[in-house]
């Protein structure tokens, strides 16, 4: 049965279902200058905003270190950041009420909204494609040569562990969340993986950028599976902004500021994304002590597609994929976008507005 096959990921999102439901309703909201009247109210002493360490978040880290969303949110809110590895662990802080926004990957935005029966968070923009790839050790030729061997992912139920767990059911392989059957998926943390590769403790791994670039150029790894190419268009989201639907509720005025913070970081990327690329580098020193090489900087770096745009229609299909392979429940992800206020931003500034669908 369906309840069987997830059993693995319900117990690790079960402990945090009430939460969400709790932080949904108003639990861990940061105080404002005035008191909450709902929507309207006065603007928050702070926005807790999440992201990880990783070039698919550079407009995070692009609007970070450049102080775009300081800026933007002015001198009576301040901002303070957190990062994370992996989804599960943000959508986690989110539930908790912990952090008020997060860039985040498609699945655990699905999760959550599941989770929470759509009542904790809404995907309010876009921000990267493209930048993930399955690398492999070189002798390893085909999907088939994958049997009987480790593959490493960022965490077990995260966009790059459904999305490898998706491909090997398609080409008849059977896979659980224990790390048995055909092929071994082990779920760890990046910069883990750039270790267990280099020792020949894992055959490969279905990693974001800056890591795919990284093993490829620090241990000799090759690609053999482009995500894009398996997406209509060659585009899929890998990254998006999602909010608390609470504070969004009562700060309304505070979730624009974000907004327009976070479309002026994709604006500088696209003018300049060699310096873009830079700033990115400067903020990943400062968050893991180790600038990026320029060899692994540079490819990563023109490897993603920096949008505003949330490429809905790969949302749903992630969604599809996650229950394929018994990691989520069918789930009807209708009203889990709030487009409306970026577009706003966008029409004003001339540009196209995005779709939800």
């Amino acid at each position: 049965m369906r309840a069987r096959r997830v059993r693995g990921i319900a117990a690790a999102l079960a402990a945090i279902a009430v939460t969400a439901l709790a932080a949904a309703c108003g639990g861990g909201d940061t105080a404002s200058t005035t008191s909450p009247s709902g929507a309207g109210a006065g603007a928050p002493k702070e926005v807790r905003l999440g992201f990880f360490p990783n070039i698919t978040h550079s407009t995070a880290l692009v609007g970070v270190e450049k102080g775009l969303f300081a800026k933007h949110l002015g001198s009576g809110t301040a901002l303070k950041t957190s990062t994370f590895n992996a989804g599960p662990a943000a959508i986690e802080a989110v539930f908790s009420g912990a952090i008020d926004a997060t860039y985040i990957g498609p699945n655990p935005a699905i999760n959550a909204w599941a989770r929470s029966k759509g009542q904790a968070i809404k995907i309010i923009a876009g921000s990267a494609s493209g930048g993930v790839y399955l690398v492999v050790k070189p002798e390893i030729k085909s999907i088939e040569d994958l049997k009987g061997k480790k593959i490493a992912t960022p965490q077990l139920g995260n966009t790059q562990d459904v999305a490898l767990r998706y491909l090997l059911q398609e080409k008849g392989f059977k896979t659980n969340t224990q790390g048995g059957g055909d092929v071994s998926i082990i779920p760890q943390e990046n910069s883990q993986t750039l270790q267990t590769f280099a020792t020949g403790d894992i055959d490969g791994a279905w990693v974001p950028e800056p890591f795919a670039s990284r093993l490829i150029k620090e241990s000799g790894a090759k690609v053999l599976v482009d995500e894009r190419d398996l997406w209509p268009n060659k585009q899929f989201v890998i990254t998006h902004l999602i909010v608390r639907q609470e504070f969004a509720k009562q700060h309304p005025d505070t979730v624009k500021k974000l907004l327009e913070a976070h479309v002026e970081a994709n604006a500088q990327i696209a003018s300049d994304p060699a310096g873009s690329a830079q700033t990115v580098n400067a903020a990943l020193e400062k968050l893991t002590g180790k600038p990026l090489k320029p060899e692994v900087l540079d490819p990563a770096f023109k490897n993603i597609t920096f949008t505003n745009d949330p490429i809905a229609s790969s949302l749903v299909g992630s969604a599809d994929h996650a229950v394929k392979v018994g990691l989520l429940e069918p789930v009807d992800l209708n009203g889990i976008y709030d487009l409306k206020v970026l577009n706003e931003i966008l029409t004003a500034k001339g540009q196209q507005g995005v779709a939800d669908k």
